[in-house]
């Protein structure tokens, strides 16, 4: 399941991004890319381990800590530093799957990849092409956000970036190892979670059966998150 996070970066948080990206040394993508991804992948990556992409990537993390929704359809429970990218003049990334591993860079940790993750950084008027294509068993989806939403889907999903033929597509991406590490599980609990917010908000809080969705709610949680 494809899920949107809505605002995860304001618009002047969007406009600091940009400015300091806009003079931020950029190299070849292909340095972070596996080895079946060499053939595929054309753009441009920051350094992750330089000081600019780690002050950006602490501030996505913070603002992701603080999205109710986010941490409702994640459960995270490890998120890898976030990365940023750049594509532009055909720039692409074909048809590939994420690694199921990843180090966290500079820690011995070991995160498994349930969830990926990109924030678009600039809007979609800015630049032609450059659709996040996911492919699962409902078909094929193309994604292309506003400035500062984020998409969330399973790393065992098979995905593509078209190429920007015109201007510029700036994004941040990130994996998630979660909780819960069976997607449906994941997933049923989102939609209970949701559900239970929306009634809360239109009965209180304190209804008698937002109360009891509640409970059975956090019983769930406890049959099915490790931590």
């Amino acid at each position: 399941m494809l899920i949107t996070i809505p605002n995860v970066l304001s618009e002047h948080e969007l406009q600091q991004y940009r400015l300091h990206l806009s003079s931020a040394d950029w190299e070849s993508g292909v340095s972070s890319a596996g080895e079946q991804s060499l053939s595929v992948k054309k753009n441009l990556q920051l350094n992750p381990d330089s000081k600019l992409a780690q002050q950006l990537g602490d501030h996505i993390l913070q603002a992701l800590s603080e999205n109710t929704r986010f941490v409702s359809a994640a459960l995270p429970l490890k998120i890898s530093s976030p990365m940023f990218n750049r594509y532009q003049n055909g720039g692409h990334y074909g048809w590939h799957v994420d690694n199921a591993i990843r180090i966290i860079p500079g820690t011995p940790i070991r995160l498994r990849t349930d969830l990926s993750a990109t924030v678009f950084l600039n809007d979609a008027d800015d630049y032609v092409g450059g659709e996040l294509c996911i492919r699962d068993t409902y078909g094929e989806h193309q994604v292309k956000l506003k400035a500062g939403d984020m998409v969330l889907y399973p790393s065992t999903s098979l995905h593509q970036v078209l190429p920007v033929t015109k201007g510029q597509r700036l994004a941040s991406f990130l994996w998630i190892e979660s909780m819960v590490r069976d997607h449906e599980q994941r997933e049923i609990l989102f939609d209970l979670d949701q559900n239970i917010q929306i009634l809360g908000a239109q009965h209180g809080l304190d209804n008698p059966q937002v109360v009891n969705l509640s409970a059975l709610y956090h019983r769930l949680i406890r049959l099915h998150v490790d931590t």
